[in-house]
This record gives structure tokens, C-alpha cells and sequence, in this order.
């Protein structure tokens, strides 16, 4: 390390700010008597839809209609009650060959009712440009894995394993232009979640 170098970091370690009390965690959060339909309106009201998944047979309809109606030829699909593979994912061993991805339908972990966001583990992404580079996302989430605020999201987290994850609210979108709402400026221009209450599809997250 140079002379600057050192300088500089003493210099910062002189002029340390005060220590502050850290508030107490421990209150009266927000929370909600129906998680999953507070859920939905936030996350409608961001450019989002929900759909209410009443078993399996119901999520692979509404899948072959989303499908059928974006015209969605290439698809990948990383949830094992929802096979709907269009080429071999294990095969692609460069990110950018995900860029013509139209539909990606993933696994999600657990979702929050105050705004809407779902946890996406990068375990669960073998690439995790899939996230942001599909086209269209529909995200799986078990009804039973709701929470009503972040507060009690931290708490879920597990940082032993996961080298990355991320919380999505809704499709890309952006107003820095003219303060004009653009829905999938930087990523997908859609983001369904179906919301199961089935055991299949909780043990498919690991539930």
C-alpha cells in the first residue's frame, strides 16, 4: 500500500462518525389479513397480473393460453410440474444464447403483500440473465409462502448457499423519460404470477 493510500485511510478512521444506536426491529409492522389478495392489487397496480392456480391441470391451461396468446415459440420452463421446454437449457453454456427467449416460466420463492415483490434465488436460475432477458416472465409462487411486509422477507433469507437472488415487482419499466410509464424498457415486457395452493406445486419451490 502506498503512502497516499495509508494517508487517506487514516485520515478516514480519524474522522469516523459517532456510533448510532440501530433501531429496534422489534414493532408493529404492517401486516395484512389476506395476504394473497393485497398481494394482487399491488401487484396489478405495477403493470403485473396474478392468476389464482387451483391445481395443475388449471396452471398448465392457463400456461398453453398465455402462450397461444403471446405466440411464444421459444420457452423455457424451470419449474418441474410445467414442462414446456422448446430447447434444451442444460445445453446453453453462453447467457446470450438466451436473448430470443420469448417466455420463461420460473420458480419462486417466496412473495411479499406490501409491495408486490417475489424472491427469485439464483439456485434456482442455472443462467440468471433468464430473469431478465425473457421476453415474457410467469413467475410460481405457493400461496403459503406470502408474507405481509419485508420485515418478515429478511427473516426468510438464507444467505449459506445463495451467491445471488433478487426481488421482482411487475414487468421492466421505467418514467425517466418525460415522467412517460414504459412497461419492459430494460427486461420483460410481461410478469404473470400463478398463485398455487396445491402440495405439487409447493414441493416444486422446495416447500
Amino acid at each position: 500500500m502506498s503512502d497516499s493510500q495509508q494517508q487517506i485511510l487514516a485520515a478516514l478512521r480519524k474522522n469516523l462518525p459517532q456510533a448510532t444506536t440501530l433501531p429496534d426491529l422489534n414493532q408493529a409492522w404492517t401486516t395484512y389479513e389476506n395476504p394473497a389478495e393485497h398481494f394482487t392489487q399491488v401487484l396489478r397496480s405495477v403493470g403485473g397480473e396474478v392468476i389464482d392456480i387451483q391445481n395443475e391441470d388449471h396452471a398448465r391451461s392457463e400456461l398453453q393460453t398465455l402462450a397461444s396468446e403471446l405466440q411464444a415459440k421459444k420457452i423455457c420452463s424451470l419449474v418441474p410440474l410445467l414442462p414446456m421446454n422448446t430447447f434444451d437449457l442444460a445445453a446453453v453454456t453462453d447467457p446470450h444464447e438466451l436473448e430470443d427467449v420469448e417466455l420463461a416460466i420460473l420458480p419462486g420463492r417466496f412473495g411479499v403483500a406490501e409491495n408486490g415483490a417475489i424472491w427469485v434465488a439464483g439456485d434456482d436460475l442455472p443462467h440468471r440473465a433468464l430473469l431478465f432477458i425473457a421476453q415474457h416472465v410467469v413467475l410460481v409462487l405457493p400461496r403459503s409462502a406470502l408474507v405481509s411486509n419485508m420485515h418478515e422477507a429478511y427473516q426468510r433469507l438464507k444467505w449459506t448457499n445463495n451467491r445471488f437472488g433478487v426481488f421482482v415487482s411487475g414487468p421492466s419499466k421505467t418514467a425517466d423519460i418525460e415522467q412517460s410509464l414504459v412497461i419492459g424498457a430494460h427486461g420483460a415486457r410481461s410478469m404473470t404470477v400463478f398463485l398455487t395452493s396445491t402440495p405439487g406445486e409447493a414441493r416444486a419451490h422446495g416447500e
